[in-house]
């Protein structure tokens, strides 16, 4: 293989790469209609004071979704709108980050709209108020004035004598969100006590999301023996889901790109996991905890949590444990981590993340110098060769065995390894491709600026002009490698950056950035290694 085959292999990698996106964002599951998706289905959760669960259920389902009084609570990072059924979080703005498609219009992650519901749900079963029932709230709007911020409901059996106290609570600068119950038993019986808390949400990517990007919409679990479990949306339609549905300890989610929402449950206590598709375009995902008998007179506070918002790796760590692991690099995360590490420190230093993507490209072909420069090297080499490869063809014309022998007599005689560039190429693929996942995969992008006409990082170029300028800078690339003999392979590398170019007008334009600074550091490169051999390769001829 020499190196043009190995430029080839390198092109179809990546293309492989992309086309694998594309493939996954097409196997997503089919956009609803309005008719499949104007009404919820009814609601399925057990009712009547201890009956027996419904059999083949794996979790409540939801409801047909009833307006009532509203809570609108107000912070820092987001404004949410609480229904008193059920205590449902029927709205959530993400007040810092915008629409993909809209810059103008905050980021809504939870909504009610008929075609896209995504709702986060709450309750407790055997006769105790489900999301269906009414509590009573104060309503109007809350605003984050200090640290934190609670918003009180309560629902009140009178033939049972129990209370529920339901309470969220809102903290400054956060996107956790607690969620209190307590529950007051002043009747005569005892009652079986089991929480439940589930997302349901429709089975679409966000709305605006490039296609050419595939990134994963679905539910997700996390337990510490089973550690991430990513759930499709298509798995669950088909019952053929499978991941851990019993633990002491985890967390259960929907994700998004770039965000997430998340039950937290009390670590310690037995839980079950369930996902369920509840109708047309419509899933939920959740769990069941269980707390055994409250008797008579005696009353228990519950508590859990949610994490509703960005992919913000700090945020995450601290909110639980795997949850970090939302923001999915995939199998090269080992080596993605740190780099996004590395990214995150140069922009402390620098307040941009478009220069932090520059200077940490700089940085990176700086490390992988040693490796590049030895696949320049017989590339240089190679093109310093070609005129001899092309009079040899011309010579032994369709005798291949003859000019294979040509050849490699040549490369002895010159001491030259056709070879010799392939590893150092091949060992730098799974950086670039780590780096591939990292831009896409942060959110700190989303909406970040870097110079002029680059008001958001993740947006496509909205005047092309970084993928045009990453065409030109590959055409370069391969007017400065060895032309291929064969006249097809050749007519082959000079189509490939224009068919690059094409494809990266759909691309996050912090993704182009990247790439256009490495083809120009690497011409840089590939002139100077070209220099420096087609000079060596006169001064011997002349000596000769």
């Amino acid at each position: 293989m020499d190196n043009q085959r190995l430029i080839l292999f390198v092109v179809f990698s990546f293309s492989l790469l992309l086309l694998w996106d594309a493939w996954q964002a097409k196997d997503q599951p089919p956009v609803a209609t309005e008719a499949q998706t104007r009404q919820l289905p009814a609601s399925g959760v057990p009712q009547g004071s201890q009956p027996a669960p419904v059999p083949g259920q794996q979790g409540p389902q939801t409801a047909g979704l009833t307006s009532g009084a509203r809570a609108i609570v107000e912070t820092d990072v987001m404004r949410v709108e609480i229904d008193a059924n059920g205590g449902d979080l029927r709205k959530l703005e993400l007040i810092q980050y915008h629409e993909v498609d809209d810059p103008k219009k905050t980021l809504v992650l939870l909504q009610e709209k008929a075609d896209r519901p995504y709702v986060i749900q709450s309750g407790l079963l055997w006769g105790l108020p489900t999301h269906k029932d009414v509590f009573q709230l104060i309503p109007g709007t809350y605003k984050l004035s200090g640290e934190t911020l609670g918003i009180p409901m309560t629902w009140i059996n009178p033939q049972t004598g129990v209370t529920v106290e339901k309470t969220y609570v809102f903290k400054r600068g956060s996107y956790r969100i607690e969620v209190i119950e307590k529950i007051t038993n002043s009747g005569a019986q005892p009652v079986r006590l089991e929480r439940y808390g589930q997302l349901v949400r429709n089975g679409q990517p966000p709305a605006g999301e490039s296609r050419f990007m595939y990134t994963f919409t679905g539910p997700a679990v996390y337990t510490e023996s089973a550690k991430f479990q990513k759930i499709n949306f298509d798995d669950i339609a088909d019952g053929d889901a499978d991941f851990q549905k019993s633990a002491k300890d985890g967390w259960v989610g929907m994700l998004q790109h770039h965000f997430v929402a998340a039950w937290l449950p009390r670590t310690g206590s037995d839980r079950t996991y369930y996902v369920d598709k509840l109708g047309d375009d419509l899933y939920s995902a959740g769990y069941k905890q269980a707390y055994g008998m409250l008797a008579a007179g005696q009353s228990m506070t519950l508590n859990s949590g949610l994490y509703v918002g960005p992919q913000i790796q700090k945020n995450l760590e601290a909110a639980a444990p795997g949850l970090d692991l939302t923001r999915d690099y995939g199998w090269l995360t080992p080596l993605a981590a740190p780099m996004f590490w590395i990214i995150e420190k140069i922009h402390v230093l620098v307040g941009n993340w478009g220069w932090s993507i520059v200077i940490f490209t700089v940085l990176l072909k700086l490390a992988l110098f040693p490796l590049s420069a030895s696949g320049y090297k017989g590339m240089a080499q190679m093109r310093a060769l070609a005129p001899k490869l092309q009079k040899m063809k011309e010579m032994y014309g369709e005798d291949r065995q003859k000019l294979h022998q040509a050849m490699a007599d040549m490369y002895k005689k010159e001491k030259v390894n056709p070879l010799g560039g392939c590893m150092p190429i091949l060992l730098q693929i799974p950086v670039f491709i780590a780096l591939y996942y990292v831009l896409i995969a942060a959110v700190e992008m989303r909406g970040a600026p870097w110079m002029g006409w680059i008001t958001d990082l993740s947006a496509p170029d909205p005047f092309y002009v970084l993928p045009v300028l990453m065409g030109i800078t590959s055409i370069i690339q391969v007017k400065l490698n060895p032309t291929p003999p064969d006249p097809i392979q050749a007519k082959v590398m000079m189509a490939m950056p224009i068919v690059f170019s094409v494809m990266f007008i759909f691309f996050a334009s912090g993704l182009v950035l990247y790439w256009l600074v490495n083809n120009i550091l690497s011409i840089a490169q590939q002139w100077y290694m070209n220099k420096k051999f087609d000079t060596g390769s006169a001064a011997a001829h002349a000596n000769k």
